[in-house]
């Protein structure tokens, strides 16, 4: 069966972000989109976002490594929430799962990246 498309720009969207490719990044974002930077703090917007991943690539040395171990994909006409096992690593990350959440809406006939939460419902009992 082939993958939904959501799973590709996902798949894609991690090698970007290991590749620090931030140009190619911010393709998989809606302009209005929201990045869950660590609990309690939020980017707004691709440059808001942009500026977060340039930070979050400092932050963990160049190193961070982002896969996906497991996904589920609930779609609803142009809207699609994924369920995913995202693995984060780094020199100063030992390897992490999060159960994260992703929302995607399809505009103008991409399927783009609204809610980007990779600490799904961690974020319910997080302290910021």
């Amino acid at each position: 069966m082939a993958q939904h498309p959501v799973e590709q720009q996902i798949a894609q969207a991690d090698k970007a972000i290991m590749a620090e490719d931030f140009d190619t990044l911010m393709q998989f974002y809606a302009a209005d989109a929201l990045l869950v930077v660590k609990p309690g703090m939020n980017a707004i917007g691709k440059a808001q976002i942009r500026k977060a991943f340039e930070a979050i690539a400092g932050y963990f040395e160049h190193s961070l490594q982002v896969t996906q171990a497991g996904m589920v994909l609930l779609p609803a006409g142009d809207t699609v929430l994924a369920l995913a096992r995202t693995m984060v690593s780094a020199n100063n990350l030992p390897a992490t799962e999060r159960q994260a959440t992703y929302v995607f809406r399809l505009i103008d006939g991409q399927w783009l990246c609204v809610i980007d939460n990779s600490y799904g419902h961690a974020l319910l009992t997080a302290t910021a």
